[in-house]
């Protein structure tokens, strides 16, 4: 009969060996243990799709990788782009008519081929280039140490022909939706959509065309098939017989997650990737509108069944105002709204910020086409509607000259650390810190790494205050043009919530 309790203690204190400290107090006793706050942990495994920048004669395109110097846990890890399977536009066409293809051909050879970009360690960017016409998209994964702010960027130099321009992207991670605003289907304008598909298996898409009077007819973009570890490109032209100036593209997934960019390039004006806006929002801030900015053209968009009515502000070199004129948007629901701000700047750094104007707070999408230089001197870029710096974010691919960083407080005042990383062929990295006053932009130049030799990383971190928006601004002078592009720097995801557990037996209790 002794035995019985020995027994029952016996398995209780192996109980508790097993699980960890375990609470022995039944539920609603004083004493019981309390929820703890969720811990901020590194990631393990980051995902990033680079689409293909083919397709342009005489173009020569630089990869650059980075993850930041930092604490990220776990074991070593790798980091790498990989090709994707190449399919054309005629060939996605062909797939949807018969129905799409499995892809096992084209994994398999993708699959055989070496990395393109391969990263070793943390706090030092490596590169690698390409002059082929036919250079295929980068499926990226980074795993271990190497996971947490993994950054990757793709610029092209296109130095001839019509829409000759620097073309710049961060590459992304999977998603399963995306807002497009400032896309064109007008007879000026070679619009390209790149659909990439970073896993086995094949998956549709859908993708919807909205210009100033509401939706476009298109019955080709409704379900497009996009093999396993294969890129799809389409010319938004061919998608609706509607020749439109400004148009959003809502690009959705039937299953599984894809990269999405638009490749932009405009008759005698230039060429640019134009990335998705952020999610949609009350309220927005698109940052980085260079300084000596000759045109910006704001094109926005309400998903929803609501119009919106928003405030239109210009965050300057010292303080907001609103262009003359032009101080609300009015946008309709599922109709395209666009104004053209011209030089708005006036010579000093800005950025966009849309504010609901009223109690209402309808979600919409935005971005700016920027323009600097006139006549066959002109260049193009895109500025997409962001997410703050949040912790911490990466734009991976500076230069000794011509980069320049532009950051936003669009309601507080913030203090900012900006990190140039080491180069990629030698340097050593520097630290600065940044204080942003409220309601303004401050555009800096960035220390360059001493001894730098090759490309460097910005990496940005919020300290104190904020929220903070950045930008950054890369040019590169070719035949007298100063052609640029701007890359935004939103939250890089490198940690995640993980909830802290408490063991507690009570709930075996009958």
């Amino acid at each position: 009969m002794k035995s019985t309790p020995l027994s029952l203690i016996a398995g209780t204190v192996a109980l508790a060996a097993v699980t960890g400290f375990a609470a022995l107090t039944a539920p609603g006793e004083v004493g019981a243990p309390e929820a703890k706050a969720a811990a901020r942990l590194p990631v393990e495994r980051t995902s990033l799709l680079c689409p293909s920048p083919g397709g342009v004669e005489l173009a020569e395109t630089t990869y650059t990788s980075l993850t930041p110097a930092g604490e990220g846990g776990g074991e070593a890890g790798t980091a790498e782009l990989r090709p994707a399977a190449p399919v054309t536009d005629d060939d996605a066409k062909d797939d949807d008519k018969k129905g799409g293809k499995d892809g096992k051909d084209d994994k398999a050879d993708a699959k055989k081929e070496k990395p393109v970009v391969t990263l070793k360690e943390a706090g030092k960017p490596v590169t690698a280039e390409t002059s082929d016409e036919d250079a295929p998209a980068l499926i990226g994964t980074a795993t271990g140490r190497l996971a947490p702010g993994w950054a990757a960027q793709q610029t092209t130099v296109s130095p001839a022909g019509s829409a000759r321009g620097l073309l710049g992207l961060s590459c992304g991670a999977p998603d399963t939706d995306f807002w497009f605003p400032g896309a064109s289907t007008a007879k000026t304008r070679q619009d390209y959509i790149h659909l990439t598909n970073p896993d086995d298996s094949a998956l549709v898409a859908d993708i919807e065309l909205y210009g100033p009077e509401g939706p476009l007819a298109s019955d080709i973009g409704d379900g497009v098939t996009v093999p396993g570890r294969s890129s799809v490109p389409l010319l938004l032209s061919t998608l609706t017989t509607d020749a439109v100036e400004d148009v959003t593209v809502h690009v959705t997934t039937r299953g599984g997650r894809i990269g999405a960019a638009i490749k932009v390039a405009e008759d005698e004006a230039g060429t640019d990737w134009l990335a998705a806006s952020t999610d949609p929002s009350g309220s927005l801030v698109l940052p980085g509108i260079p300084a000596d900015a000759t045109s910006v053209h704001l094109v926005a968009f309400a998903p929803g069944e609501d119009d919106a009515d928003v405030k239109v502000q210009l965050l300057g070199k010292n303080a907001p105002f609103s262009p003359a004129g032009n101080d609300t948007l009015h946008i309709k629901s599922q109709m395209t709204a666009s104004v053209d701000l011209k030089d708005v700047t006036g010579g000093e750094p800005g950025s966009v910020r849309l504010t609901p104007v009223g109690s209402g707070a309808t979600p919409i999408v935005a971005a700016l086409r920027v323009a600097r230089g006139s006549g066959d001197k002109q260049e193009i870029a895109y500025i997409p509607a962001t997410e703050p710096v949040g912790g911490r974010a990466t734009v991976a691919d500076n230069r000794a000259k011509g980069s320049v960083l532009s950051l936003t407080a669009p309601a507080a005042d913030a203090k900012v650390k900006v990190t140039t990383s080491a180069g990629s062929e030698g340097g050593e990295q520097t630290v600065k810190t940044y204080t942003v006053k409220a309601g303004t932009t401050l555009e800096v130049t960035p220390e360059v790494p001493s001894g730098l030799k090759g490309a460097y990383a910005l990496t940005v971190e919020t300290e104190s205050g904020g929220p903070v928006h950045a930008a950054r601004t890369l040019t590169v002078t070719e035949g007298g043009i100063k052609m640029f592009t701007v890359q935004t720097l939103p939250d890089d995801g490198g940690t995640v919530d993980v909830p802290r557990v408490t063991q507690d037996l009570s709930v075996l209790e009958d």
